[in-house]
C-alpha cells in the first residue's frame, strides 16, 4: 500500500505544502507565501485538511526557519522562537499543524530537513556525516553527525558564528543579532544591503564582492571540517544556486584554509544538493517518514 506523507516546509518568504509517497515522489504540492502566523497557518492548515478529507496521510513532518524549540517538554517546544521575522517569535507551528490528526508528527528545522531528505534520496545517499548548507535569506545549517542531525541546548546555528575576515574587508556586516557573522556577510539581505542592489542575481560573477562571501562561508565550512568532520558539504538556496561559480569559490578558499593540516578528499567535495529546490519540501517528507519509524520502534 502507497504511503501518504504530509510535509509541510516554512521558508522565510514562502512556505511548500507537499503530499508525498514516502520513496521520495511528489504526489501534490502547494505553495503559500509566508506573510504573518495568523495568515500563512491557517492557509497550510486548510491544505493539510483537504488533503485528509481525500484520504487519511500516514504522518506529518514539518521543517521551519528558525531559530525553533526541538527539546519536547519545554514550553517552546514546537514554535518558533527568537527569529528576526517581524510578527514569528514565540509562534507554535507544531500544535498549530498537527493537533487536528492522530498521525506521528516531527518537527525540526528546515534545513535539517533537507539534510535528511538529500541523505535518503539525493546527494548525500550512503553517507553518516555531512552537511547541508542554504545560502538564501539567511546562512542555515544542518549538521549530519553519525546518521542524525546534531542536538544539544539547541539546534545547529552555524550561520551565525564569527569568522576571520578577508584582508581588507571592514564592511561591519548585516545580522542584526551578531553584526558580521556568516550569515551577516553572505545572506541574501546582507549582499543587497552591501552593494544597495535589489537583485543579488545581477551582481556579476567577477565582482570583488563574491570572494568577501565565499571566503565568509569558506570559513564556516574550515570550523565544521574541524569540528565535526563531515565528509561532503552541500550547499544550496537561492544565492549559491543563482551564482553557479560560488562553490567552486568556496572549495578553493577551504582547502587554502585549511593548509593540509587535515586530509580533504581528492575530489570536489562542497556540492549542489542532489534534489534542487525540492530538498526542502521533500525534507519535511523525510521528517514524517522518520516519525513513522521511530514510532515502530
Amino acid at each position: 500500500m502507497t504511503l501518504r506523507i504530509a510535509g509541510i516546509e516554512l521558508g522565510g518568504t514562502k512556505c511548500v505544502a507537499t503530499l508525498g509517497d514516502g520513496e521520495g515522489h511528489v504526489l501534490e504540492q502547494t505553495t503559500v507565501p509566508t506573510t504573518q502566523p495568523d495568515n500563512t497557518l491557517p492557509a497550510l492548515s486548510a491544505i493539510l485538511a483537504d488533503w485528509a478529507g481525500k484520504a487519511p496521510f500516514d504522518a506529518l513532518g514539518i521543517g521551519s526557519f528558525g531559530p525553533v524549540g526541538l527539546t519536547p517538554g519545554t514550553p517552546d517546544f514546537g514554535h518558533i522562537t527568537a527569529t528576526a521575522k517581524p510578527g514569528w517569535c514565540d509562534t507554535d507551528v507544531l500544535h498549530t499543524l498537527c493537533a487536528p490528526y492522530d498521525v506521528p508528527c516531527h518537527f525540526d528545522t528546515d534545513v535539517n530537513a533537507a539534510a535528511l531528505a538529500e541523505q535518503r534520496w539525493g546527494a548525500a545517499q550512503g553517507l553518516q556525516d555531512f552537511a547541508y548548507v542554504t545560502v538564501g535569506t539567511g546562512v542555515g545549517v544542518g549538521l549530519i553527525v553519525n546518521g542524525h542531525a546534531t542536538r544539544g541546548l539547541g539546534h545547529c546555528e552555524m550561520g551565525h558564528i564569527r569568522v576571520p575576515r578577508l584582508a581588507g574587508d571592514t564592511w561591519p556586516g548585516h545580522c542584526p543579532y551578531h553584526g558580521d557573522c556568516v550569515e551577516g556577510l553572505a545572506a541574501g539581505p546582507a549582499i543587497k544591503a552591501r552593494l544597495g542592489q535589489d537583485h543579488v542575481h545581477d551582481i556579476p560573477a567577477d565582482d570583488p564582492l563574491w570572494d568577501s562571501v565565499a571566503h565568509a562561508l569558506a570559513q564556516m565550512c574550515h570550523a565544521m571540517l574541524m569540528t565535526t568532520g563531515p565528509r561532503r558539504i552541500l550547499i544550496g538556496g537561492g544565492v549559491a544556486n543563482g551564482q553557479s561559480h560560488l562553490r567552486a569559490m568556496i572549495e578553493r578558499h577551504v582547502r587554502a584554509s585549511v593548509a593540509g593540516y587535515i586530509p580533504l578528499p581528492e575530489e570536489t567535495f562542497i556540492l549542489a544538493p542532489g534534489l534542487g529546490d525540492q530538498a526542502g519540501p521533500l525534507g519535511a517528507i523525510a521528517l514524517g517518514l522518520n516519525a513513522m519509524e521511530e514510532q515502530a520502534r
